[in-house]
């Protein structure tokens, strides 16, 4: 069992990996208490940027591509991890009154920064318990605010602002939508194995509007460009004999976007419940199935801290829609190593594409998250 503590000068905070990242063989039926996705979600905005406690899981991402005024190229990434640690049964077993360090919830958060140009991948990473006014979500008057110490999410109608600061970067970044949330799988309902709950609830912002500043060892650079967000809850482990996933979040120079994962069995093959969403440039979306997705990896890269061999070139093809693109890393090394929160390592790097679509050159940029190849991944979805 590894036991995970927070630094803080106020707070030590022991937490168990156990109770964080349960069995990949475990069932959403086997975890009475907690609440499980195995049907239509019904979204709706802006309620459902926040959070959902009694789903165990829960994670709030953003990616996005930026470049500077003289023109050096970026890519960042920020995820708000929400576990929770006991059914809601357990609730009605707590002592009165209730005290303000007891909670259910766990938050953590993982970012990064891609400096193209200099050729390094800056990560940090935290952790705290959802009391005290540490870390949480709120909601007043339509805004979401998602909070991790000093790290923060904020969505309102016209904008999300996202501002992170640690001790080698930091960021403060305004999103406008430029279309609005897009349902994944069947209007949200996200079926990641062959039971009904082994699913999620999935949304998307699939192109954002982005501006503000990137600081890299004291120096600060005004930047812009495009992001990507997406919102995702869950009790679901992966089921049995999965090991992880590939995903794809692209942006297209004609004002598409593609969002692909690829669900990995141990013998190598493809689940059958990997698919993908295809957005056109009015917003419309159209659910890609397994049939529709053909990925090919063209090269690997292996990770000279972790021992990993990862993919580090594609061929993606969208066959009902003349789709045919390389998609190819803006720097081999983005592995994120995790040992002080989550203890995952994964691959999640920007990326550039080139290629065609109905035999017409176009080229883009995006993301790509590669989970289970340095182990069997074991979280929930």
């Amino acid at each position: 069992m590894k036991v995970i503590f927070i630094k803080d000068n106020f707070l030590v905070l022991c937490v168990a990996l156990m109770l964080l990242l349960p069995s990949q063989t475990s069932r959403a039926g086997e975890t009475p208490g907690y609440l499980s996705v195995t049907g239509p979600c019904n979204l709706e905005f802006p309620k459902d940027h926040g959070a959902h406690p009694g789903y165990r899981t829960e994670w709030w991402y953003y990616t996005g591509n930026l470049r500077s005024k003289s023109g050096e190229l970026y890519g960042f990434q920020l995820t708000f991890f929400r576990r929770q640690i006991n059914p809601l049964r357990v609730e009605k077993k707590w002592p009165k009154p209730k005290s303000a360090w007891r909670t259910h919830q766990i938050y953590l958060a993982h970012a990064a920064v891609t400096d193209i140009v200099g050729r390094q991948h800056l990560q940090a990473e935290t952790l705290a318990r959802s009391a005290l006014g540490i870390a949480g979500v709120s909601q007043l008057k339509g805004e979401t605010r998602i909070f991790l110490k000093n790290w923060m999410a904020q969505i309102s109608r016209a904008a999300h602002r996202l501002v992170v600061t640690t001790n080698e970067f930091s960021y403060d970044l305004t999103l406008k939508p430029e279309k609005p949330p897009v349902m994944h799988g069947r209007n949200g309902y996200s079926l990641k194995g062959s039971t009904p709950d082994r699913a999620s609830c999935y949304y998307s912002f699939t192109r954002l509007e982005t501006k503000g500043t990137i600081s890299i060892g004291g120096k600060t650079m005004i930047v812009a460009g495009l992001a990507w967000m997406d919102h995702e809850f869950s009790t679901a482990s992966l089921e049995p004999g999965l090991v992880g996933w590939d995903w794809f979040g692209l942006q297209l120079s004609n004002g598409s976007e593609i969002m692909a994962y690829m669900l990995r069995k141990e013998d190598g093959s493809i689940s059958r419940a990997s698919e993908g969403n295809f957005i056109n440039r009015s917003g419309k979306s159209r659910r890609l199935h397994k049939e529709d997705i053909k990925i090919t990896i063209l090269d690997t890269w292996k990770s000279s801290r972790s021992n990993t061999r990862y993919p580090a070139r594609w061929r993606m093809r969208i066959l009902p829609l003349s789709i045919d693109l390389i998609i190819v890393p803006n720097l081999l090394d983005q592995e994120m190593r995790t040992s002080e929160s989550t203890g995952i390592t994964y691959w999640e790097g920007s990326v550039d594409v080139s290629g065609t679509t109905g035999g017409r050159a176009i080229d883009g940029k995006g993301y790509v998250e590669l989970t289970g190849y340095a182990k069997p991944f074991d979280a929930p979805l």
